[in-house]
């Protein structure tokens, strides 16, 4: 299957924002992003912002302030620019820790840091059917985006706030998409009725790992997904270093197993990396700038 691209308008991704992580990125804890959930009439905001400690009320009242601010903002952004998405849906199967994805080979790390509970030590490629199981399997692969409007005559923090408020429309954007491909264009759960909190919970079948996080920690991957993906098609250019342009950007994989689950690879030893280089094909002293983080 060719990727596919859809654009959606700011105003129909934004009730998938995970106003936690926004709040999260302006120092407050994650009990102040439930304003998202009250009417804004100054009544309910005021009960609100009382339902909280006298001495926590200050931070509320910021909170509401700035919810308020950033809903104006989404306002203008959706005159001014759009959330574009692309997806894929390849064969593919598992070769020991590797995914081969429409012939492309796609190393991915496995746990290795000792457990002590007899749990199993989790990669990527255990959710999808080895290649000797002789019955191809399928993977969905993904990446969204929002270019910025020109912010020249904003100030420093409408400049932030905008910034904050992209970030978080393409993370809505991919959760948006995920749900279109499960129940559709997939259509491996066709049925699914979930909310956006559910969404939130990640409450459906399957995954969306994005390059970067914890169970794929190794950027250099979006160098592989751009050749299966051609993310240049919605505006996304990658750096040497393999990041994103522009930075309100998210690239990953999508599995529909029904026991696949998030988890972190965490640290791994020299011969798991060592092993990795050799997959990945790319120098030793290259890989471990990528995957510094994931290093003894």
């Amino acid at each position: 299957m060719k990727s596919e691209t859809i654009t959606y308008r700011v105003h129909e991704v934004s009730e998938y924002i995970n106003w936690v992580y926004f709040f999260h990125a302006w120092g407050f804890s994650p009990r102040y992003a439930s304003v998202a959930s009250v009417c804004d009439c100054v009544s309910c905001q005021s009960n609100w912002i009382f339902s909280f400690p006298y001495e926590e009320r200050i931070k509320a009242q910021e909170a509401v302030q700035l919810y308020m601010e950033a809903q104006k903002v989404l306002k203008e952004l959706d005159e001014q620019t759009s959330v574009r998405t692309l997806y894929r849906l390849c064969p593919t199967n598992a070769e020991g820790d590797d995914l081969l994805i429409d012939g492309l080979r796609f190393p991915c790390l496995r746990q290795q840091k000792v457990k002590e509970d007899g749990q199993p030590y989790l990669c990527l490629s255990d959710f999808i059917r080895p290649l000797n199981s002789g019955i191809p399997d399928t993977i969905g692969l993904f990446a969204t985006t929002v270019h910025e409007p020109d912010t020249e005559e904003a100030d420093a923090y409408k400049r932030l706030l905008i910034q904050t408020l992209t970030d978080r429309l393409a993370e809505a954007g991919a959760e948006k998409l995920h749900q279109y491909v499960r129940k559709e264009a997939w259509g491996y759960a066709p049925d699914e009725q979930l909310c956006i909190e559910q969404l939130h919970k990640e409450e459906f079948q399957g995954i969306r790992p994005a390059v970067g996080y914890p169970s794929l920690p190794d950027q250099s991957v979006n160098f592989l997904l751009d050749q299966l993906l051609d993310m240049h098609q919605i505006g996304i250019t990658l750096t040497e270093n393999g990041a994103m342009n522009p930075h309100a950007s998210v690239s990953g994989l999508m599995f529909a197993h029904p026991q696949a689950h998030y988890f972190s690879v965490g640290k791994i030893g020299e011969d798991q990396f060592q092993d990795y280089v050799r997959r990945r094909g790319l120098p030793a002293d290259e890989m471990r700038k990528f995957l510094a983080a994931c290093l003894e």
